[in-house]
């Protein structure tokens, strides 16, 4: 009988099993290392708005431009959350809270600087022609808020034409509509209509309860975004690669 070394046959691997992370492990490991910056994008992420704005102050008491500090900072903190909950890590609920603390600290170094920040564009946010169910609306324009752009929020119920007619006058570079009613969801259509007629093709972003991709599909500037969460990543999308439908439907429809 032949004697075989297991050795020679068997390769014993070291294997290192990865541990479960907590949301905070897991945004311990993307913080910047920035002494000052740390504490501002870690208050981002915990949704703590003093301790934002005292981060703010005392990275401004150092010598930091204030207005460089969203960009260097507040969006650093935002970038964190975004990441996660594009992992699923953590939840809107989590987004929301982050996304109001960026805000304050926002209010705060336009406060020291006396002046506004340079914004990435301008967004025109609308809740369908009788639909009163404003809360995905309002969550989009927060985070279209805390990702840099100027919101010009109608609110609900908005007329199709004064939907139009703010289009017109704010030469915005995306518009968004929500639904949660599918009665309202056909005011869409209109708005897409009224807005060919007059010579516009701007990304109309639409999403809510109501509404999905075969229905958004069916008009010419229709983008569907599946979640709230999408619309600042719409916009950018459209920063860096322009306005083409075609191209916006290829990145983000999903089915």
């Amino acid at each position: 009988m032949i004697e075989i070394d297991p050795s020679s046959i068997l390769v014993r691997y070291n294997v290192k099993m990865e541990k479960e992370m907590t949301p905070e492990e897991a945004a311990e490991e993307l913080y910047p290392k920035d002494s000052l910056i740390y504490p501002i994008a870690k208050a981002i992420f915990e949704g703590e708005e003093d301790d934002v704005v005292e981060g703010l102050q005392k990275a401004i008491d150092a010598g930091r431009d204030p207005i460089s500090l969203i960009n260097d900072a507040l969006m650093v903190g935002m970038g964190v959350v975004s990441r996660l909950y594009d992992e699923g890590v953590i939840f809107l609920p989590n987004v929301m809270m982050s996304a109001d603390a960026m805000l304050e600290g926002i209010e705060f170094v336009k406060e020291k600087a006396g002046k506004a920040p340079e914004t990435k564009g301008k967004v025109v946010c609308h809740v369908a022609e009788g639909d009163v169910h404003d809360i995905g609306k309002n969550i989009v324009a927060a985070l279209l808020r805390a990702a840099g752009y100027d919101v010009v929020d109608l609110g609900r119920d908005v007329p199709v034409d004064e939907v139009v007619a703010a289009v017109e006058r704010e030469n915005p570079l995306m518009l968004t509509g929500t639904a949660l009613m599918t009665t309202t969801m056909y005011a869409f259509k209109e708005v897409n209509d009224k807005l060919l007629e007059k010579g516009y093709r701007i990304p109309f972003a639409c999403g809510g309860g109501a509404v999905n991709q075969d229905f958004v599909s069916q008009y010419e500037l229709g983008v569907y975004g599946e979640e709230a969460a999408d619309a600042p990543k719409i916009a950018d999308f459209i920063r860096e690669h322009g306005d083409n439908i075609v191209k916006l439907r290829e990145k983000f429809h999903k089915h």
